[in-house]
């Protein structure tokens, strides 16, 4: 009777120690699995936020080189405008000013510009003609007898003290004029040089 009891005990323990085993062994690759899919998923955000990161690197590195040749164009651009107009102004606007201000120049300006309107044949235009005060002495005789007794249509001329050399021309009702002072001439002049003045020095850059 002893002997069976103690071979009962020792089954019973040999299936529990068994199964404890077994049980363990189970828990012990469960954890295995689950290790390798936290490693493994783990791996795979790493990847992701690699790729990502160089992505953002390469998007800013190609942002900035973006902006850097658009500065240097900027500047290149800046460069090539500031030459040009410290050539034409110390090319032409000193003898553009000097030649508004002579008093022949305008005379003969003045006579054009009135000519163009009031064609031979057409209807005949009243005038507003705005003049430089200092020139008043020299060019009155001048108005008097070259413009005034000539044009049928009629000007109404002043002398303008904010004028300081050349004119400003317009129809007497329109309400507007058309200006002939050194600075007008001196835009023109440049509109019209800029792209030669360019031409000659940047050609082929």
């Amino acid at each position: 009777m002893q002997n069976k009891l103690q071979e009962l005990t020792d089954k019973l323990y040999n299936e529990g120690l068994s199964k404890g085993k077994q049980e363990a062994e189970d828990l012990l690759a469960k954890a295995g699995k689950e290790a390798a899919g936290i490693i493994s998923k783990a791996k795979e955000e790493y990847a992701q936020i690699i790729s990502k990161a160089n992505k953002e690197a390469e998007d800013i590195r190609l942002k900035m080189e973006m902006e850097l040749k658009m500065a240097s164009k900027q500047s290149l651009t800046a460069l090539k405008n500031q030459i040009e107009n410290s050539i034409i102004a110390s090319g032409f606007n000193k003898p553009i000013s000097e030649v508004t201000d002579k008093s022949d120049f305008i005379k003969s300006l003045i006579e054009t510009a009135i000519a163009s309107f009031n064609p031979k044949g057409g209807e005949s235009v009243s005038l507003s003609l705005l003049l430089p005060e200092s020139k008043k002495s020299e060019l009155d005789s001048f108005l008097k007898s070259d413009i005034i007794s000539k044009l049928k249509g009629g000007i109404t001329i002043e002398f303008d003290k904010k004028i300081s050399n050349g004119f400003k021309i317009g129809p007497l009702d329109e309400g507007y004029h058309i200006s002939f002072t050194d600075k007008d001439l001196q835009q023109l002049f440049s509109e019209y040089l800029k792209p030669k003045t360019r031409e000659f020095l940047f050609a082929g850059k």
